[in-house]
């Protein structure tokens, strides 16, 4: 779904800017070329990188934990 029509940025995009190292929706903005125009979509993007770093975080902690082991 579209996310950003100011930049026409799907979920999906904003999801794989996120799971390449961007931490918050400016930055995954700026990871697909235009930063952020009206900033409408902000909150909703902030969620999907949230939610895609959560998940990247956990799967790390849960690795690091085990190599410890």
């Amino acid at each position: 779904m579209f996310v950003c029509i100011c930049n026409a940025y799907r979920d999906s995009e904003i999801a794989d800017a996120a799971r390449n190292g961007a931490r918050t929706a400016c930055e995954a903005y700026e990871a697909l070329g235009n930063g952020p125009n009206c900033g409408c979509c902000l909150d909703t993007a902030e969620d999907i990188v949230q939610q895609v770093r959560g998940a990247a975080d956990a799967r790390d902690t849960a690795l690091s934990a085990k190599t410890l082991a």
